[in-house]
């Protein structure tokens, strides 16, 4: 069941034709040109029956009324138990033999205490290496500013105010074109490039290509496949079981406790690890000077802060006291209004008075009967026993044969037994074999060359 791996990838020639050599193409018998087999199915037209229709069914025809009789009900009767022992036993107890096992060691090493009589030093590395020091606090480099407000009169005037005469605003024109669309006394021409340009041409007719007509075939249909063709059907002997017995794995010798972990486990000694010891902190000789270049290179100034400059306020200011009449308030004045009531609609049906009685028309017809219920026609539900022997063998465990699985060679990138020749356009590898050939006179074999394509 080789199939070809090469696909036309066409690695060695530029050819046009697919790669199509499969073992399928090659052993599958080619018959004559068939046609496909004519559709059996009914075509879906509605068929108007003219027959008049009975208005008897097949239930009204085979039913008949049974005189239903009541059904007899069966007093269970009372429990009583059975006299003597019940037998506990079990085929596990009776099978099962108990052993004396001892409960498993745990294989760990000893535990080694390292205790020395030294006193033991609370003081921690942080403490003993990083000891506090004297540390001088260091003056702030900051320059007090204290503001000192000029006692002359601020009198300069700026560009702005020598340069700025007021003057009344004029608006400017505007030259902004009127909105109004411009008439033309000139009668519109319609012409256009389109239509002078353009010359009309005669259409050719269409091609209308001819309708087939369909042509039946002659022949008459061969509804006989491969499968009918070959197919004999063969009596034969049910198969027996190829499944091996389930037996039962049991050992009789005595368990011993003792597992091949325990076994080649070893204890080794374990080393203390060594513990390293740390340098002690030796501080630099020396003071330490804590003066900056930008503490040395600063040079202190004395500048006046920059006194803001406003422009002189020309506000208008007058004595008279201020209208707050407006024509809003002259013109809408507040009237006097009231909450207007709800409108409400009569009731047109009176409420209802007197007591009232819950008896539905239900209540009032209704007449309880008693209840009869139908006999079961279902069959009894009984399995009828058979002496005969299950016979449980197939055709498939008769005729079974175990077979040995080939390899197909071309699986192999150098197959055994097979010599190469040559490789085609394709990518395929062309393999001979090599035959022993044993000749009349002498009893040496001759290997002799067979083509064969993979």
């Amino acid at each position: 069941r080789h199939r070809c791996p090469h696909k036309p990838t066409r690695i060695y020639d530029n050819g046009q034709q697919p790669c199509l050599t499969t073992e399928y193409v090659e052993k599958y018998p080619k018959y004559s040109n068939v046609s496909p087999p004519r559709s059996l199915k009914p075509k879906q037209e509605y068929q108007v029956h003219r027959g008049k229709m009975e208005g008897i069914t097949t239930f009204k025809s085979d039913y008949l009324p049974y005189n239903i009789v009541k059904r007899h009900f069966q007093v269970q009767e009372e429990y009583k138990p059975k006299t003597g022992k019940i037998e506990l036993g079990t085929t596990y107890q009776k099978d099962y033999s108990a052993h004396k096992i001892q409960p498993v060691t745990l294989v760990r090493p000893l535990e080694r205490k390292h205790t020395t009589r030294a006193k033991l030093d609370t003081i921690p590395t942080y403490q003993d290496d990083y000891r506090s020091w004297e540390v001088q606090r260091r003056e702030p480099c900051k320059v007090e500013h204290i503001y000192h407000p000029p006692t002359e009169k601020f009198g300069n005037s700026t560009t702005f105010q020598d340069d700025f005469v007021p003057r009344e605003l004029n608006p400017r024109q505007s030259f902004k074109p009127p909105c109004v669309a411009k008439l033309s006394d000139v009668p519109f021409d319609s012409t256009t490039s389109h239509r002078t340009s353009y010359i009309a041409h005669q259409l050719e007719p269409k091609f209308v290509r001819s309708k087939e007509v369909y042509k039946p075939s002659n022949q008459p249909f061969e509804d006989l496949t491969t499968h009918r063709n070959d197919f004999k059907g063969l009596p034969g002997q049910l198969a027996k079981s190829c499944k091996p017995e389930n037996a039962e794995v049991r050992s009789n010798g005595h368990f011993n406790g003792v597992t091949e972990f325990q076994d080649r486990f070893q204890p080794w000694l374990v080393s203390l690890p060594e513990v390293r010891k740390t340098k002690e902190y030796v501080p630099p000789p020396g003071n330490m000077d804590f003066n900056s270049t930008s503490h040395l290179d600063y040079i202190r100034h004395e500048i006046s802060p920059a006194v803001l400059i406003r422009p002189v306020s020309n506000g208008r200011r007058t004595n008279a006291p201020f209208q707050g009449n407006t024509t809003t308030k002259e013109d809408f004045k507040a009237w006097g209004s009231c909450r207007q009531e709800i409108i409400k609609k009569q009731q047109e049906i009176p409420q209802p008075t007197g007591k009232f009685y819950d008896l539905t028309t239900f209540k009032s017809h209704y007449v309880p009967h008693q209840i009869i219920p139908a006999p079961s026609f279902k069959p009894v539900h009984a399995i009828v026993p058979n002496s005969a022997p299950f016979q449980d063998e197939t055709m498939y465990r008769i005729e079974y044969t175990p077979k040995k699985q080939e390899i197909c060679p071309a699986n192999y990138p150098s197959p055994p037994g097979y010599v190469y020749v040559n490789t085609d356009s394709r990518g395929h590898k062309f393999f001979r074999q090599l035959i022993p050939e044993f000749s009349k006179s002498d009893s040496n074999p001759i290997p002799k060359e067979v083509a064969v394509v993979s």
